[in-house]
């Protein structure tokens, strides 16, 4: 398995761990905690897919001289 791979699933399981964790502690009840902690997820993932297409439609790339995610590390450091 790739590193890439392992991240995204230990990720994905810390996440989900986190969101029942906290709907738990905030309503008492498991029933609602994993309802809430299985589709906050599912809910996040696709919101984020449709938020990833709209920012790469109006022009929301970063400069091509830039790295990173999220494009926020410079490739050069170069001041000039």
């Amino acid at each position: 398995m790739s590193r890439t791979l392992l991240k995204t699933c230990t990720y994905a399981v810390m996440h989900l761990t986190v969101a029942i964790f906290v709907a738990f502690v905030m309503t008492g009840s498991w029933q609602i905690a994993l309802a809430v902690g299985i589709i906050e997820p599912l809910v996040q993932t696709a919101a984020f897919a449709v938020h990833e297409r709209v920012w790469s439609g109006k022009g929301g790339g970063a400069p091509p001289d830039m790295c990173g995610h999220a494009r926020l590390i410079p490739r050069r450091m170069d001041p000039n």
